[in-house]
């Protein structure tokens, strides 16, 4: 009878145990942050280098355009440089490039502009070494806005081309 009393009351104290809460200067990582429908503090931090949420919080995965224009700024070149220093590292991932316009002109109108904008970053990443055979383009037009705007500050969000990554370990 003695031997199952000790049993239960480590039992219980094993059980007490597992259930205490870290010391809060203690950090803990969560194996699955990082991917879709993490917290905050999912991605960027705890991403490792050769995933596409490393890709996203890091390097950058958008670029922005003056108004009604396709031509790339040098901070859209800079990123860009530094895209396709990480493509050309990580090559088991391809990229599709999606072109954005803000909500003013046409349907047609920002179709076409989103095009030239996808195929204008598709370029420069091909002249950075990047094979063009993992990358291909889509325009959204205005489809697809980061906000529903008004002034020119919140136009100016959804004048963009943003590199989506696919492939890569784990897909």
């Amino acid at each position: 009878m003695k031997i199952i009393v000790k049993i239960a009351a480590i039992g219980i104290i094993l059980g007490l145990a597992a259930c205490a809460r870290p010391a809060k200067d203690m950090q803990v990582q969560d194996p699955y942050a990082g991917g879709a429908g993490a917290g905050a503090g999912g991605v960027g931090a705890s991403a490792l280098p050769g995933t596409a949420e490393y890709f996203k919080a890091n390097v950058g995965d958008t670029v922005l355009f003056a108004i009604d224009q396709s031509t790339l700024s040098p901070e859209a070149r800079s990123a860009l440089a530094n895209q396709a220093g990480w493509l050309n590292q990580n090559r088991g991932f391809s990229a599709v490039i999606e072109g954005h316009a803000d909500e003013q002109g046409t349907r047609e109108y920002n179709l076409a502009l989103g095009a030239r904008r996808a195929n204008s970053v598709q370029e420069y990443l091909i002249s950075q070494g990047v094979a063009p055979g993992r990358l291909r383009t889509v325009s959204y037009g205005k489809e697809r806005p980061l906000a529903i705007c008004s002034d020119e500050e919140c136009y100016s969000k959804n004048r963009r081309a943003v590199t989506a990554l696919s492939g890569g370990a784990g897909s």
